[in-house]
């Protein structure tokens, strides 16, 4: 069954975006082991286990998707290298809520590395590349979408050009430069770190709010601003991105939502940093 989160007229379930293991270290950057290790355990082989989860927000006359996970295009021999224990499946976990895939109508993508933008594009019965949600206009900040045309020669190794083909012809691609309403209530903010072009995502509801800071904010374990990860571009800009985004959605009484996090998909923190509420 899947978590869902309800803040009076909009609801927010998450998806299997396929899940995979990563060297647990990279989650954690200068992080000693010993630290993270107990508060996220990793294997004999130092891997732990993460989710790729997209999160459905449902507004009663919108279906938005935050990322897309892996998508069902990744190779056996990709698999092996990611470890992918749990296959895509957004299409079939769609369909079990009711939902076709023409039914999503915004893709937000909070940056654009293969374990978030994979599904943009998937592989048809035939094993013809085609876009997942074809009739999804896809909100990525416009310099994120210029890094991903011109990646350097760190980020051409997670910016994966088949993960984008026919979507610019497609006329659905929409750039958003900064701050942005994508629909009532729901806004994309342009925050860097992670990467030059990462952006956020702010949910109100009738009852309650909700932040998705994504791989700003991967787990659950991540709330001290140090703990970033390897994988984080600039990692200063992270750090005071944290320290001034988590303290200021905390004041707000927001929830923090998580797309890697395998013991929570969200949380309430007070204003030290604890979980006072989750949902598991």
């Amino acid at each position: 069954m899947n978590s869902s989160l309800q803040l009076g007229n909009i609801q927010i379930t998450w998806l299997c975006g396929g899940d995979f293991e990563l060297d647990g270290g990279t989650m954690y950057g200068a992080v000693p082991k010993l630290l993270w290790n107990m508060k996220y355990p990793a294997d004999e082989n130092n891997n732990i286990r993460l989710l790729n989860a997209p999160l459905l927000v449902q507004t009663g006359s919108s279906n938005i998707l935050i990322d897309t996970g892996l998508g069902n295009k990744l190779t056996d021999k990709q698999k092996e290298i990611f470890r992918v224990y749990r296959d895509w499946a957004v299409v079939d976990e769609l369909k079990s809520l009711g939902l076709d895939r023409r039914d999503i109508d915004t893709v937000i993508l909070t940056h654009c590395d293969f374990d978030h933008a994979g599904g943009v594009v998937m592989l048809s019965s035939r094993g013809k590349p085609e876009l997942t949600f074809p009739r999804a206009r896809q909100i990525i900040q416009a310099k994120e979408w210029a890094d991903v045309l011109h990646p350097n020669i760190r980020s051409t190794h997670t910016y994966w050009p088949e993960n984008f083909t026919g979507l610019v012809d497609s006329g659905l691609l929409e750039l958003v430069d900064g701050d942005a309403q994508v629909v009532d209530n729901i806004t994309v903010r342009h925050t860097g770190g992670h990467t030059r072009g990462y952006q956020l995502v702010e949910i109100r509801g009738s009852e309650g709010c909700a932040v998705h800071l994504g791989d700003l904010f991967p787990t659950h374990t991540h709330v001290n601003p140090l703990w970033i990860m390897a994988y984080d571009n600039f990692p200063l800009e992270v750090i005071g991105l944290k320290q001034e985004l988590i303290p200021h959605y905390c004041r707000k009484n927001c929830w923090f939502t998580f797309y890697h996090d395998i013991f929570m998909k969200a949380c309430l923190l007070d204003d030290q940093g604890e979980i006072i509420e989750q949902v598991d």
